[in-house]
């Protein structure tokens, strides 16, 4: 008996939540009762048992557990429903349902994934196998990218296995689209949904939305040829609700506060309006013309478009009241709580109303090319991958303040303000903001504006062969064969990021025919506030933008080239033995890793003039590996891993720019920017789990898993030599601080899992329809990161967070289906796009969403094939919440609304 698959499982002393303790009973009452209805096997001359057909829900699930039990490493995976039916609106929120898995959500959307406690920056992304590029500044896919109507499966790889090329040191995540010639015959499909958001309409934005999808299969010549095509369209409204502090909270002195006191430099409140729109496209050709030849063509395209106005009013609580004439900015009353100010009432304060504008423009386009050659007693793979991700965004913000029309701003004669852990900030004035002909363009104690516009391109190219071999008879009890191959890829990802000030022609207010709607900021205790067409504003009051360097010397260093080349060649044996009664299944093997990495870049010298520069280097990396699964009685699997692994840094660390200053008063020199020299992470990794499967029904598993990471990458300032840039300055050294990533000791991580999928039918016939998914994990490190910037301080690992727990409740009947669930997540250090839209890592709350759908499909009649579906999202309008190096220095809180969904789908 054969059996297999998945999970981890040390750890001492994992504490029981409400959902690790129904598992773990469940483990104890399981076992008696299911094995004896896996014992009840028909004998001859029994009656013959009708074939249920399985759908909907429980189809996704038990094709799921098929793959889980059936692989050779330790994975977890989701499978469609149906035809472009993933169970959740989004992939990541469907991927971080997944055992030890999490999602950080960005802008209400579950965005990026982090696996067992790893940033995503440990992790890599696939697409049928093949490496995928990314539209960030790293490597991490966003995986709002890709619709849930066009992908058929998802396998999560935990532990590494030699024949997977980019493997991540946290884990793979495996996209799948469909292969039509796996289908019996043809097959179309139709899915359609409007959306409304609860919180309503804001400034020129509609609170409804809809998404569109279309996929079909078919097959052609005898079954030798097979095509599917699918297309997603999804247009949704981004609205939210928000506050929020400046950062860093620190001890500088402000009026009316007792020294020492931890405070912030302003507050502001705001309501975001805007429209994001995405469309998709798979195409798969199938062509088998025999046994010995198989060719597949695969395409994937993607075009996101996001467009949204932060309508924002905002204060300064510093002192700082820019070329107004200051009256004295003092703070009448104030609330300190443990040493750190979280509000009071202060006279002196010169507030502005602001738009800021962002278009980001996406574009995803991926081509791979797999011919599969059966010789007979062995196979042969090519496998040619094309893959290239752009991005272009532009960030524009238009500043108003209250001002006589003869010049010169008002201050506010009293302002309320209040920032406390979990609720939104208070921001109050006295005087009214809400006129647009009382504010003025002109110059604010920010100045006009300011603009900034990234342009991204990342390219990826790689061919991949692989062999398959017969063992010798003398191995033909414990190997069924022998893989042997070799991948290269070449990468390169640039970027640009021009920015600017922008100013005004003159004085003016803005034009009737630019506003919208006015917006209601009451949540804050803002009052109303105007909004407006900010690029059309600009465009009409404003000078020409002016990108070029001489004029923008801090963008130097972000204008930035940086290639890998990487051949990995591996062997690997896959194990399929009978070792003293006990069946063994998977593989033991080896990667030999070479790494190629440069980067082209410019730096800035002490006149903020930009010279080219370039750097890099070569290395090499053996990584062994090995999986075993043994297939133990009633239906169980013990499975263990080792491996080392690598991650490579990031892109944006890999950067050669950099910008160098000598100070005017120490006359020491000093720099910051990037590191092409970086080695990657490296780490040695341990897994086991213990699984039990009930058939393909259902399952439960505990898992551990430890990993030692030799090497860490941290941000913090070395002695530097600057001798080549400090010639004709007024440096009196050539040795000065350099602020950049460095390689450095790292440390434990170590974790385990425990998970559950169950029809409730196997406890009781009563409970006919019933069934959850749970699964609860807890992680923990004992990496130490030095402080990364004064707002966060010392932290723990990124991505981190120690208890992180899924559930699904189901009902699922005679075409009628229903669902609950909820992920929860404890804090955890985030990576967070600050306002010059670079990385910031912040402590973010662990949330709660909780999602519920109902649906019914008719199975028979004149509407067979046809569902209906209600969906709600975010059913509870979880808020989201940052914080500096304490919970009480709050930095955001926002709330995204809930989303409710109806559609139908319809397959023929």
């Amino acid at each position: 008996m054969q059996l297999n698959h998945q999970e981890r499982g040390l750890r001492a002393a994992l504490p029981l939540s409400p959902v690790a303790a129904a598992c773990a009973v469940l483990i104890s009452v399981l076992s008696a009762p299911v094995h004896a209805q896996n014992a009840a096997a028909p004998q001859a001359g029994d009656a013959p048992v009708s074939t249920v057909v399985v759908a909907g829900i429980r189809r996704g699930i038990e094709d799921a557990i098929s793959v889980k039990k059936d692989a050779t490493s330790i994975v977890e995976t989701i499978s469609a429903e149906d035809i472009g039916k993933l169970p959740d609106v989004s992939i990541a929120e469907s991927i971080a349902r997944l055992p030890g898995l999490a999602a950080q959500r960005v802008a209400g959307r579950a965005q990026v994934i982090s696996i067992r406690g790893l940033s995503p920056d440990f992790a890599t992304t696939l697409l049928n196998g093949r490496e995928q590029v990314s539209t960030g500044d790293n490597r991490s896919v966003e995986f709002d990218q890709y619709p849930s109507e066009l992908l058929s499966a998802v396998t999560v790889y935990k532990t590494p296995d030699a024949g997977l090329v980019g493997q991540g040191l946290s884990g793979t995540i495996d996209m799948q689209t469909v292969r039509p010639l796996a289908f019996g015959n043809r097959t179309f499909s139709i899915n359609a949904r409007g959306e409304k958001n609860s919180l309503g309409k804001i400034a020129n934005t509609k609170d409804t939305g809809h998404r569109i999808s279309g996929s079909y299969i078919d097959q052609f010549a005898n079954r030798t040829i097979g095509v599917a095509l699918g297309i997603a369209h999804m247009e949704s409204p981004i609205l939210d609700n928000e506050t929020g502090t400046y950062e860093p909270f620190d001890q500088s002195k402000v009026s009316g506060v007792p020294a020492g006191t931890y405070v912030t430099a302003g507050v502001k409140s705001l309501a975001k309006s805007g429209t994001l729109k995405r469309t998709g496209l798979i195409g798969v050709l199938e062509y088998r013309p025999s046994k010995m030849w198989t060719s597949t063509v695969d395409i994937f395209a993607s075009e996101f478009k996001q467009v949204d106005t932060n309508n924002q009013f905002e204060v300064n609580l510093g002192g700082y009241n820019g070329s107004n004439n200051p009256v004295g900015f003092n703070y009448s009353t104030v609330n300190v709580v443990n040493g750190t100010l979280l509000g009071g009432t202060a006279t002196g304060a010169y507030p502005l109303v602001r738009g800021q504008y962002n278009n980001r423009k996406d574009q995803i386009r991926t081509a791979g090319w797999a011919n599969r050659f059966n010789f007979g007693s062995w196979t042969l793979l090519a496998d040619a991958n094309y893959s290239q991700a752009k991005r272009d965004e532009t960030y524009l913000e238009n500043n108003l303040q209250l001002q006589s029309a003869s010049g010169g701003a008002f201050n506010d004669p009293l302002m309320t303000v209040g920032w406390a852990p979990g609720s939104f900030a208070r921001i109050a004035g006295t005087l009214n903001y809400s006129d647009p002909a009382k504010l003025f363009t002109g110059n604010s104690i920010y100045g006009y504006g300011s603009t900034y516009a990234p342009h991204l391109k990342d390219t990826l190219k790689s061919f991949k062969l692989v062999a398959t071999l017969p063992v010798p008879d003398v191995l033909d009890n414990y190997l069924r064969n022998i893989d042997i191959g070799i991948n290269h890829s070449d990468r390169t990802k640039t970027k640009r990021q021009p920015s600017g000030q922008l100013f005004a022609k003159g004085n003016p207010t803005i034009s009737s025919d630019l506003l919208y709607a006015p917006v209601d900021l009451g949540f804050a205790g803002s009052g109303v506030v105007p909004s407006w067409n900010v690029p059309a504003v600009i465009a009409k009051y404003f000078d020409p933008i002016n990108y070029s360097l001489a004029n923008n010397a801090g963008t130097i260093s972000r204008a930035w080239d940086v290639t890998e080349k990487i051949t990995t060649s591996f062997a690997r044996a896959n194990i399929d033995a009978d070792w003293g009664g006990v069946s063994v299944r998977g593989n033991v093997g080896a990667q030999l890793v070479h790494t190629n990495q440069s980067s082209q870049s410019l730096y800035a010298d002490a006149t903020t003039a930009a010279h080219p520069i370039e750097d890099g280097k070569s290395y090499n990396d053996v990584l062994p590996s090995m999986n075993l699964a043994f297939g133990l009685p009633n239906d169980q699997t013990l499975r263990v891993s080792l491996a080392k692994q690598i991650a490579r840094a990031r892109v944006d660390q890999l950067n050669a720019g950099f910008n160098f200053t000598v100070d005017t008063g120490t006359r020491l020199p000093s720099g910051s920017g990037g590191n092409s020299k970086l080695d990657p992470w490296r780490a040695k990794a341990f897994d086991i789990s213990w699984e039990k499967y009930f058939a393909k029904k259902g399952y439960v598993a505990l898992a551990g898993f430890y990993k030692k990471l030799d090497t860490y990458i941290y941000t913090f300032s070395e002695t530097r030599d600057f001798s080549q840039y400090t010639p004709g300055t007024i440096a009196i050294t050539n040795m000065g601080q350099y602020t950049t990533s460095y390689n450095g000791n790292g440390g434990m991580l170590k974790g385990a899992e425990l998970s559950l999928s169950l029809p409730f039918e196997m406890l009781t016939p009563a409970l006919d329809g019933f069934g959850v998914l749970a699964s609860t994990s807890y992680t923990e490190s004992g990496i130490d990161i030095k402080e990364v910037n004064s707002t966060i301080g010392k932290i723990q690992l990124p991505g981190l967070s120690r208890n992180v727990t899924n559930l699904t409740l189901y009902y699922e009947k005679a075409g009628f289906s229903t669902r609950v669930s909820t992920r929860k997540r404890s804090d955890y250090v985030g990576e967070i796009g600050n306002f010059a839209g670079d990385r910031q890592l912040r402590y973010v709350v662990g949330d709660s969403p909780v999602d519920f759908q109902i649906g019914y499909t008719f199975n028979e009649g004149a509407y067979k094939g046809l569902g209906v579906l209600l969906q709600v999202n975010n059913l509870t309008n979880e808020a989201y919440e940052t914080y500096a190096n304490g919970k009480d220095r709050q930095l955001e809180y926002a709330k995204y609304g809930r989303t409710v969904l109806f559609g139908v789908n319809y397959k023929f």
